[in-house]
């Protein structure tokens, strides 16, 4: 297999919930917009992925997370919270060194915010 590019499909519950909760809510960057302008299909830039939000289901999705590393998890936390976004969790550092914080989207899927500290061993060139 030759893959060229891939992305992460989305199908929410409530797409204008959940394109607002990306967009203005996480701050993602569009990578591009498609479909009627009345209900455009969005995809976002995930770091190096992509995360397409765009149709509707009937049901929440399930067994779905996403892993987000970010700068500065405490202040993603700090903002998130003053946004009125949910935590599950606060930042942590884990037993394997990771800075880890825990919120949802609108539909319940898991997020994790990640931050590498600048003393864990996937920062260090090992070669």
């Amino acid at each position: 297999m030759d893959v060229l590019s891939s992305r992460l499909l989305l199908r929410p519950v409530d797409h204008a919930r959940s394109r607002a909760f990306y967009a203005d809510t996480l701050g993602l960057a569009v990578s591009r917009e498609f479909g009627p302008p009345e209900h455009p299909g969005v995809v976002f830039f995930l770091g190096n992925g992509l995360l397409e939000v765009s149709g509707q289901a009937d049901e929440p999705p399930v067994g779905l997370s996403l892993w987000i590393q970010v700068r500065d998890v405490a202040a993603e936390h700090d903002r998130l919270r003053a946004a009125g976004v949910p935590i599950t969790r606060g930042p942590v550092r884990e037993p394997w060194g990771l800075v880890e914080m825990w919120t949802a989207d609108p539909d319940g899927v898991p997020i994790v915010l990640v931050q590498v500290p600048a003393d864990h061993p996937l920062r260090r060139d090992v070669r």
